[in-house]
């Protein structure tokens, strides 16, 4: 049985990490309000944009003259996989869920014959990959000790994108991040980049069909193209790092929330042994005292 003392300093132990969790959850419901609220004012932009490479890409199908970034390579052997996570934890399964997700599209274009690399931003999904994939990873950025991400950030992560396309090390690639849909609930979704083909390809959002319209172009189709094919890339990264940033707050403040829960229910718990232990001595003490008093 334990003595009293380790009980008291238990409980003690418990009620500090009970403080440090309610301060984490209200810290998160904070910022949370912030991120929602920026992933919420990106996503329409992110959409449109999506839709008319949809349409460009559509209409270019047929023109062997178009961009690459546009209409991509014409193979799918060689595949490149953004897995956007977290730098932080104590998230629940934020960061595990999208780093299996990646995980087992890996091994299913693998089983396929592809060749596949991984891009992870995040420290979370980069030590994650290297434990088990770190003979594909191609390259990681993380935003540790930032406390925000800013749009140039997104470019700096498409331009290297871009560098490694044009080097001919991958003929698709697909970005994957985890969807903010409410606080309760993230999923994991998929963006296809290279070839552009309108918006995310396992949520609900249908990118706006444009049909046959007619576009007037100037001062030219390609000059346009140089300059809003890496534009795109940035703007869909940009807005699965929003979307994402939004993701973990809500999933660490639930989190956040059921450690307090779980805290509270322990202090229970080790108060009540903490009485009948006491209790127990107290019992114990008075039998001793009652025996040695019969014995004289």
């Amino acid at each position: 049985m334990p003595s009293l003392k380790s009980l008291r300093n238990r409980i003690s132990s418990v009620k500090s990490t009970q403080k440090i969790t309610k301060a984490m959850k209200m810290v998160a419901a904070a910022k949370l309000r912030r991120a929602q609220s920026q992933a919420e004012a990106a996503q329409p932009y992110a959409t449109r944009m999506a839709s008319m490479m949809a349409a460009l890409a559509q209409g270019a199908a047929s023109n062997p003259n178009a961009p690459k970034l546009l209409v991509g390579t014409g193979a799918d052997k060689r595949h490149l996989i953004v897995a956007v996570t977290a730098d932080r934890g104590l998230a629940g399964p934020f960061n595990s869920s999208l780093s299996r997700a990646a995980k087992a599209r890996v091994r299913a274009l693998q089983a396929e014959g592809k060749t596949v690399q991984l891009f992870a931003v995040g420290r979370k999904g980069r030590d994650s990959f290297r434990r088990d994939m770190a003979d594909i990873m191609m390259g990681d950025v993380n935003f540790v000790g930032r406390k925000t991400v800013e749009f140039k950030d997104a470019e700096a992560i498409a331009d290297r994108i871009i560098a490694a396309f044009n080097d001919g090390q991958f003929d698709v690639c697909t970005l994957m991040f985890n969807k903010f849909v409410s606080v309760m609930v993230q999923t994991v979704a998929e963006t296809p980049l290279i070839p552009a083909a309108g918006g995310p390809a396992n949520d609900n959002e249908k990118p706006e069909q444009s049909g046959t319209a007619d576009y007037e172009i100037e001062p030219d189709d390609g000059s346009l193209l140089d300059r809003l094919l890496p534009r795109n890339l940035a703007i869909q990264i940009y807005r699965a790092l929003l979307e994402s940033s939004a993701g973990f707050y809500a999933s660490q403040m639930t989190a956040m929330d059921g450690a307090s829960r779980n805290a509270g229910d322990m202090i229970n718990r080790l108060t009540m042994n903490y009485n009948r232990t006491r209790q127990a001595n107290i019992t114990r003490e008075l039998i001793e005292i009652i025996s040695g008093a019969e014995a004289l």
